[in-house]
Formats: structure tokens, C-alpha cells, sequence
């Protein structure tokens, strides 16, 4: 499989299904919930890997009648069910962790700290794979999340075990899941809230009066209205707007304006612009016009 990404996604697919299996197994033995909670977790990782690696394929498709963008939104899709998936694990087993506290029960520390330190080093394996791709695909970072997520709640469990190994402490086993839920709940909110903006077409921090400024700064642009600006994938940021030009320019030159105006914007991180040139049409009209439809 020539596509490295891939390869990564199947390797860090196995390591999480064996520590899923380890966890679960140690977890109801030694009887400790974040032990359990972590086994959720990579449980709740597996099923994000697959689906993020399904749609890491299915955006590489072609272009076609029906999806004449191509697929790359399906990563887009992926990251956000994650981030869905990522929250309510979290929330179920905070509230479960609430229970446990006033219904504690002895954890044998033992054998809780020898499953907690092989899924701690399985999941750093697992970070330091994902870890560059993270950073170019908001789908990987989804997937990355899931892996950072574990490998604290496992260091947190690898504490809470060495503790637990010396003194009973019955609070400190779900306050542990507690803490790591509520850190894990923040990052999937952040991945669901970029991914969401992606597929509600938001501007993706990009500022429009410096576009507005780089446009005009050609002397042909008269104004620039009619302006839709959007992220529809991590790769492709969109400009569709209506310019204001001389009555009197050809095809030729109106080729020319259009890609000086590319080369201005491509600094901005817009990679796709469409452009229609009118005479007087909205001469008069601003960028984004409030309330109205188009």
C-alpha cells in the first residue's frame, strides 16, 4: 500500500484493539473503573480509527457527475462524528465515575498499574504514528485526539494504580475518570466545533477587508460584492464574488485580472476563486450584504 497515511491507520487500528482487549480484561479484575473508562475509550478509538480510515479512502475518490467537488468532505464528516462519539463516551463515563463515588469499592492496584502501563506505551506508539499527519488533516487530528486522550487517561490510571498499590483510597479511582473526561470532553468540543464550521461553510478566519483591500488594489476592480467565503475541506479555502470592471475590457484582459487576483489571494490561504466580472450590476453594494439571501 503505497499511501503511508493508510498504513498508519491499520497499525495504530491493531495496537488499539489489543489494548482494548487488555484493558477491559484487567479492568473488571482488578475492578477498577479507570481502568474500564480507559478500555471505553480505546473502544470508542477503534471505531473512530475505522471510520476515519474509511473516509481517508473515500476522500481520495475522483471527482465525478455526482460529486463534482470530489469526496474530501467525508474526512470533514469523520472528524465530526468523532468528536460526537469522543463527548458522550466522556459524559457517560464521568457520570458513572459520580456513581462510584458513593458506592466505592476496593481496586487491587497491581494488576490495574501492569494493564495501565502497557496501554500508556501502546498509545504513545500510537500518538507518534498519527502524530505529523495530525497536523495537515482536521481527520487525523480527530484520530490523534482519541490517541492523546487515551495516553493521558492510561498515565492518569498508571498513577492512580502506584497510589492505590500503597494506600485504599476509594475517591481516587473515579475522580481520576473524572478529571480525564473533562479534559477529553474540551478536545472533542474543539474538533467537533472546527469540523461543524467546515461543513456550515464558515469563514475560515480569513479577513475580508484584506481581501477587499487586495482586490481593489487592482486598478481595473471597481468594487467587489456578492462575496462567499469558505473552507470546504482542510486543502481547499473558496472565494466565489462579483467584481465591478470596465464596460469596455475583452476576454483576454478579464483572464489576466483573474489571475492577478489569484496570485493577491493565494497568501490568504484562498486556493479557489471564482470571479464574475459586471459593469454597474451592485457597483454600490458592500462584501456581505446583512439579511439579504442570494
Amino acid at each position: 500500500m503505497k499511501d503511508q497515511t493508510s498504513r498508519k491507520f491499520i497499525w495504530v487500528s491493531l495496537l488499539n484493539i489489543v489494548i482494548t482487549i487488555a484493558e477491559f480484561i484487567g479492568g473488571l479484575v482488578a475492578g477498577s473503573l479507570a481502568l474500564v473508562s480507559d478500555a471505553l475509550h480505546n473502544l470508542g478509538d477503534v471505531g473512530a480509527i475505522v471510520l476515519s480510515f474509511v473516509a481517508h479512502l473515500l476522500g481520495k475518490k475522483d471527482k465525478n457527475r455526482r460529486k463534482t467537488f470530489g469526496y474530501e468532505r467525508s474526512e470533514t464528516l469523520a472528524a465530526f462524528t468523532n468528536g460526537l462519539v469522543l463527548i458522550v463516551i466522556c459524559l457517560f463515563l464521568f457520570a458513572e465515575a459520580i456513581s462510584r463515588l458513593f458506592h466505592p469499592t476496593a481496586v487491587k492496584g497491581g494488576i490495574m498499574l501492569i494493564v495501565a502501563v502497557i496501554g500508556l506505551l501502546a498509545n504513545a506508539v500510537s500518538m507518534l504514528i498519527m502524530q505529523k499527519d495530525a497536523k495537515q488533516s482536521l481527520n487525523v487530528k480527530s484520530t490523534f485526539i482519541h490517541m492523546m486522550s487515551d495516553a493521558l487517561s492510561s498515565l492518569a490510571v498508571v498513577v492512580s494504580a502506584i497510589i492505590l498499590s500503597f494506600w485504599q483510597i476509594p475517591w481516587l479511582d473515579p475522580v481520576i475518570t473524572m478529571l480525564v473526561s473533562l479534559f477529553v470532553i474540551k478536545e472533542g468540543i474543539e474538533v467537533t466545533k472546527n469540523a461543524a464550521n467546515i461543513l456550515m461553510e464558515s469563514n475560515p478566519d480569513i479577513s475580508l477587508q484584506k481581501v477587499n483591500e487586495l482586490v481593489l488594489s487592482v486598478p481595473s476592480v471597481h468594487n467587489i460584492h456578492h462575496v462567499h467565503l469558505w473552507r470546504y475541506s482542510d486543502n481547499m479555502v473558496i472565494l466565489d464574488a462579483h467584481i465591478n470592471v470596465d464596460h469596455d475590457m475583452s476576454m483576454d484582459e478579464l483572464e489576466i485580472l483573474y489571475r492577478q487576483l489569484d496570485q493577491k489571494l493565494k497568501p490568504l490561504g484562498i486556493n479557489h476563486t471564482t470571479f464574475q466580472a459586471e459593469c454597474q450590476q451592485g457597483i454600490n453594494e458592500d462584501m456581505i450584504s446583512p439579511g439579504k439571501r442570494d
